[in-house]
């Protein structure tokens, strides 16, 4: 098999830091600092750290085995399968070193927890999850030469990457980290499979890995920005899925060779030239049966201007059910219109969505995209257009109604120097001309591109009726 590409360090010895929280190992079913570390305790990546000895994984493995009576959080399914798959990925790098009485406990184990998994396939939730589900079944199945557990493993994975894949090569919930989460599984599955062909129990399996590979790595090609870093729309930070570069150079160790998709189906477009940068929101929700990681961000953008980031998204700092996470899922939270304070789709719950915004895209050029959404109702459409300019980038908003406010979250660093009802400069040189404001306010903030990490910013906010427009203009 191909190396396995190694994770961040994340354990020193009994100290874990997991999504920028650092914790001493208490037991497995710590949720002092949330539920999301408490998983990510339990997925046991860090088994394939750089620096993790043998002999330091085989005591945590062993110490997992006998705490897991016990252990709720680690029988439920999504860190049973990121659990297995590091489990089989770690076996496999230290094969030379493992006793084989060690190895035979071990593997007892992986084929309860597979069972387990069988059991509990998590259809509750759909996309991610049981996606990940099923493709811990199916590396389960190569690795353990189960030819029942490999036919059922086989026809799901089939089942839920046509389910889930879209005709651009996106997954379906529109989330970039996502999308290198689930593109990192794929090659895993592809890995194991291609180096197992004779333990497949449907050889088919490894045609339709590969295509969805060419198909998912052509995605990625197109959603990064031209220094390889992904934006962060919907649910998406830094530091939890594998690099673009490492991505890449998994999957051309596979000897998977693809080209870039132009971006379509997943309703993301770029407006791009020599200095500028621009990804813009014109889609749906894909995943209408499972939005949970999906933002009231409809006609939404980022922008960078020289590969330095000029307007953002607040990003994603929590998936505790608090106020901040509703927030950060808000239609305020995103650089785009808000009408009487409320969201142009409904999110709550922390992973719900209500009514929802329909985008219909009116023009779709390399220079020019219009369109609009009726997130507000049939009488108070949201229209917008943008316009690349050689020296900046033009954004016009039209709603049939007197209460808006269109807004830009400015990205760390930036300050604002002055204001007035026709100009904002701001301290990296640029001018923001504006026509058709109201009033013009700055506010303070905070983003973040990381898991519980909060970054000051300025957030431009600009009142108007009806009709504004407003020109980034870079120097």
């Amino acid at each position: 098999m191909v190396p396995f590409p190694h994770k961040e360090k994340s354990c020193d010895r009994d100290e874990f830091t997991f999504i920028c929280l650092t914790g001493k190992f208490t037991h497995w079913q710590d949720i002092s600092k949330g539920m999301l570390w408490a998983y990510n305790l339990n997925y046991m990546d860090w088994l394939l750290q750089d620096g993790l000895s043998y002999e330091e994984g085989a005591r945590w493995i062993d110490r997992f085995i006998i705490d897991l009576p016990t252990n709720k959080i680690g029988q439920d399914p999504y860190p049973t399968a990121l659990r297995i798959i590091n489990w089989m990925k770690f076996i496999c790098l230290h094969s030379d070193s493992i006793p084989e009485k060690t190895r035979l406990d071990w593997e007892s184990s992986l084929r309860a927890q597979a069972d387990l998994l069988t059991r509990k396939l998590e259809y509750h939730l759909l996309a991610n999850h049981l996606l990940e589900d099923i493709c811990a079944l199916f590396i389960a199945s190569v690795y353990l030469s189960d030819e029942t557990l490999g036919k059922k493993a086989s026809k799901l994975l089939k089942q839920e990457l046509h389910a889930q894949i879209l005709p651009d090569g996106a997954h379906y919930e529109q989330a970039p980290m996502y999308h290198c989460i689930l593109l990192d599984r794929i090659l895993d599955c592809y890995n194991f499979a291609s180096a197992n062909v004779d333990r497949l129990s449907e050889k088919s399996v490894l045609e339709t890995l590969r295509e969805v590979l060419v198909a998912m790595l052509g995605h990625l090609d197109s959603i990064v920005y031209r220094d390889g870093s992904i934006p962060l729309v919907n649910d998406s930070a830094y530091g939890i899925a594998l690099p673009y570069k490492g991505l890449c150079t998994y999957a051309k160790k596979l000897g998977i060779d693809w080209d870039t998709i132009p971006l379509r189906a997943s309703g993301y477009r770029w407006l791009r030239n020599e200095s500028l940068e621009a990804l813009v929101d014109v889609g749906n929700i894909m995943a209408t049966y499972q939005p949970g990681h999906t933002h009231a961000d409809s006609l939404s953008y980022e922008l960078r201007i020289q590969g330095q980031p000029l307007v953002v998204d607040t990003g994603i700092s929590t998936y505790d059910k608090t106020p901040r996470r509703e927030y950060e899922r808000s239609t305020r939270a995103h650089n785009t219109v808000v009408i009487d304070g409320r969201s142009s789709s409904q999110t709550w719950g922390g992973f719900r969505v209500g009514r929802r915004a329909k985008t219909t895209l009116l023009l779709d050029t390399d220079s020019r995209i219009r369109a609009r959404h009726d997130g507000y109702g049939k009488s108070c459409i949201h229209e917008r257009e943008f316009a690349l300019m050689k020296n900046g980038l033009k954004v016009r908003d039209s709603i049939p109604h007197n209460h808006a406010v269109s807004l830009l979250h400015l990205a760390p660093g930036i300050r604002v120097l002055s204001t007035s009802l026709t100009e904002v400069h701001i301290s990296t040189g640029a001018i923001i001309e504006i026509s058709g404001a109201t009033e013009v306010r700055v506010t303070e903030d905070y983003i973040s591109r990381y898991y519980n990490r909060k970054e000051h910013v300025f957030v431009i906010e600009l009142f108007f009726s009806k009709d504004i427009e407003y020109y980034i203009r870079i120097s």
